[in-house]
């Protein structure tokens, strides 16, 4: 009898890559709509913040993100990984609700988004096939917070997040979280702000929260998408990251 042999489907990586790199550029498309909402731009906004809190925006950072791993890992043992549709319902709401009662409720709704948004980073991993209780998943679920931001009108030209690596270690995590909050906080700061804009601050929350989950849903796909690629294509992942910049229109030296 004779046997048939089946052979893996050969990877079109061109055709991936081009479709990481449409969902790059497409991802911070709802941000513009948030500052058309609150009538100013993404460099403004932090300066509107009063300065205590401007002075202390990567010290919440590392706390609001120390909190999200320890929330968003334990919380998969009781609660899925739910659709995308549900999770931008869901931090929609939680931005409504901060924004209804001005900084104080913001800063309050601050962690808690946080840990939605590694949850939905995670629900992604997930999708892509690893693990998100390996620690290195863990790492680059982490990592994605590094990405510009929904409002920061990135046009896919830095890769960086994609490319950054932390060496394994017992302290490797607060290593990354440290690393990753000072960028992070730039972009908390202008959630924070928008949604702290006087009459517009329910709406402006939700529409800000709405643009964050759906900017960091697309920069997960587009960072475990790759690596995804580089795994199932054998090619390496910092060629890989090479080939997408030159789609996004960066100019990029191969190493």
């Amino acid at each position: 009898m004779d046997i048939e042999t089946v052979l893996p489907a050969e990877i079109d990586v061109e055709a991936r890559l081009d479709t990481l790199a449409r969902r790059y550029k497409g991802a911070g498309g709802v941000g513009i709509s948030v500052l058309n909402v609150i009538g100013g731009s993404a460099e403004n906004l932090i300066d509107q913040l009063p300065k205590g809190i401007r002075q202390n925006l990567e010290t919440a950072t590392v706390a609001a993100l120390n909190q999200a791993m320890r929330a968003a890992h334990s919380s998969r043992s009781f609660v899925p990984d739910q659709k995308s549709w549900l999770n931008q319902a869901v931090t929609t709401a939680l931005g409504a609700a901060g924004g209804a009662g001005g900084l104080p409720t913001a800063l309050a709704e601050l962690p808690v988004t946080t840990t939605l948004l590694l949850r939905v980073i995670q629900g992604v991993a997930v999708e892509h096939g690893f693990d998100p209780d390996a620690e290195n998943v863990q790492f680059d679920c982490v990592q994605v917070f590094s990405a510009a931001g929904p409002l920061s009108g990135d046009d896919g030209t830095d890769l960086g997040f994609l490319s950054a690596r932390v060496a394994l270690s017992g302290k490797a995590m607060q290593a990354v979280i440290h690393k990753i909050a000072p960028k992070l906080a730039v972009v908390l700061g202008q959630k924070l702000a928008a949604q702290a804009v006087p009459v517009l601050g329910a709406m402006a929350g939700a529409a800000t929260n709405y643009a964050y989950t759906s900017y960091y849903q697309d920069m997960a796909h587009v960072h475990f998408g790759l690596r995804k690629l580089a795994i199932e294509a054998d090619v390496p992942h910092r060629e890989l990251v090479v080939l997408l910049g030159e789609r996004m229109g960066r100019p990029t030296v191969r190493s």
